[in-house]
């Protein structure tokens, strides 16, 4: 059991950090770099990871994933009945607007994005997953959650992404009743650095949240003044979202 932990970790981390080296691939994973080349070696002889560069070797992922992604899309029509909201809310804000579903318990997947027309801007990568503590849209979606399931979740321990990323449970209790009081949640580089993002949650027919809408940016053009204006609108998109479910 063991084994196939370190298989999917290794996996995992080259699917939010491709191309990458063995090295870093060692030091994300907390594994030995002996253990690391192992499994990244059998992955590839397998069809799943193919290195590119000359000087250096680092590993991506291959097409085969697709497979498994095309199949873990099927989510229920949320995608479907999101991506028209999406456009509009991108127009409405000049922004990239994400969309991301739950990875299990513990993270969140980007399943679609609509990017922004500015020539800086984010680079988010479809089937990229994340701590749910350290985005946006997974906060507002742990928010509306109960209590046992948020108590469940802080009990993990979370990476430090980056500097700013808040790891300590009493932080993030905190941070989950701003965000039910508010509606939405902040992300100031928490996740990626430089990077900026307002989310909120998309409510499913059960009452349960389904989905996460959010807004990401740079850092350079993240206004505090805005974000009341951003929230108001990545709402109502989660209600338009929330109301296709239901056609």
């Amino acid at each position: 059991m063991q084994a196939v932990h370190r298989t999917l970790r290794v996996l995992e981390t080259v699917a939010g950090h491709q191309p990458i080296g063995v090295g870093e691939l060692s030091r994300r994973c907390a594994l030995p770099k002996s253990t690391v080349q192992r499994l990244v070696q059998s992955l590839a002889a397998e069809g799943w990871l193919r290195s590119v560069g000359q000087e250096q070797t680092r590993w991506v992922l291959t097409t085969r994933m697709l497979t498994l992604g095309t199949a873990a899309l099927q989510d229920g029509g949320v995608r479907e009945s999101a991506i028209g909201p999406m456009r509009e809310l991108g127009e409405l804000t000049g922004e990239t607007v994400t969309l991301q579903v739950p990875d299990g318990p513990f993270r969140m997947v980007l399943i679609e994005r609509v990017d922004c027309l500015h020539p800086v801007r984010t680079i988010n990568q479809l089937g990229t997953t994340s701590p749910i503590t350290a985005t946006s849209t997974g906060l507002a979606f742990l928010a509306l959650l109960g209590d046992d399931e948020v108590e469940r979740v802080l009990a993990r321990p979370v990476p430090r992404l980056t500097p700013s990323t808040v790891t300590e449970p009493c932080e993030l209790r905190a941070a989950v009743a701003e965000t039910r009081a508010k509606g939405y949640a902040v992300n100031r580089g928490q996740n990626r650095e430089g990077v900026s993002a307002v989310g909120t949650a998309v409510v499913g027919l059960s009452g349960r949240p389904v989905a996460g809408i959010g807004l990401s940016l740079p850092d350079s053009r993240f206004d505090p003044q805005r974000v009341p204006r951003w929230a108001r609108q990545l709402r109502a998109t989660a209600v338009a979202v929330t109301a296709a479910l239901a056609d």
